[in-house]
């Protein structure tokens, strides 16, 4: 790997990973359509450190008060009825089903569900689901001529069933393609969280994930085309990048529907099985070198 690949490849690992358009599915989009050998799960795992360290700056408070207060209702059982300890539960609970299954379909991680016509049906199906919770969000907030506006859920509501809904949702994206922020975000969706407190909890969710994955796959840098230093590199690049998306994207969703990411990924999908179906790319573009 180059560095410019790796450069590239690190503005798009910060770019789409806090969107709901599937990180994991543009990197190895972006090699094919390159003509670059596909980055492979490890250098995925490792270049969302960066994105995943942007999300430690960026909620450091809610982080420290968290940690603060689940250490402390270790020893404490006053603390065990407070918010920010039972959140720090909640989180790991919620991190179970992606440790799990990350564990159990490691090779099929690597290995089929690479598979760009894979991606390209993920891309639609979760884009339609996406488009579906969104829809529903947004009739519950705004209500309608024969409807009342409904109260939607916020993460003091969350208890262990829904923290366990939202984990294996986020451990759908396990599949390039689905995303992890946007599975958690149309799970919580669905379940009526508010928009704010479904990416709340899913860049919360996503930290002991994706640190978890990020060095698990340390060992396997260096082996075929990619080295530390584009690595380190492009983790480093997704990092700034990142910050910037994730502060925009707080922001965007707490008057915008998620309906352009709706578009995008039907639309995206469609172009890929297009190029597949026309012989101009091929549904494992990049993986025999790679």
């Amino acid at each position: 790997m180059s560095w410019f690949e790796s450069f590239v490849l690190g503005l798009v690992q910060g770019l789409t990973e806090f969107l709901p358009i599937s990180s994991s599915a543009h990197l190895r989009l972006t090699a094919a359509f390159a003509g670059w050998h596909d980055p492979g799960a490890a250098f995925t795992a490792i270049s969302q450190i960066g994105t995943e360290a942007a999300v430690l700056i960026y909620f450091r408070k809610d982080i420290a008060r968290i940690l603060s207060s689940w250490f402390r209702s270790l020893t404490d059982r006053s603390m065990r009825g407070d918010h920010d300890a039972q959140m720090g539960w909640l989180v790991i609970v919620g991190s179970i089903p992606i440790g799990v299954l990350g564990l159990t379909l490691k090779d099929q991680i690597e290995g089929p569900f690479r598979d760009l016509r894979l991606i390209a049906t993920t891309l639609i199906v979760m884009g339609i689901v996406l488009g579906i919770a969104d829809r529903l969000a947004a009739r519950d907030e705004t209500g309608g001529k024969h409807r009342a506006v409904k109260e939607r859920k916020t993460l003091k509501d969350l208890g262990v069933r829904d923290g366990l809904i939202f984990g294996f949702c986020q451990a759908m994206a396990l599949i390039p393609g689905v995303s992890r922020s946007g599975a958690t975000i149309s799970g919580g969706l669905l379940m009526g969280y508010t928009r704010e407190s479904a990416a709340r909890y899913s860049f919360l969710l996503a930290i002991p994930a994706v640190l978890a994955s990020g060095a698990y796959e340390l060992k396997d840098v260096g082996e075929g085309h990619v080295s530390w230093g584009p690595t380190i590199f492009a983790t480093l690049v997704a990092f700034f990048v990142g910050y910037a998306v994730i502060a925009w994207f707080m922001k965007f969703i707490t008057t915008k529907s998620f309906m352009p990411f709706v578009i995008y990924r039907i639309a995206l999908g469609i172009v890929i099985f297009a190029l597949i179906w026309s012989g101009a790319l091929s549904p494992h573009a990049g993986e025999s070198a790679g």
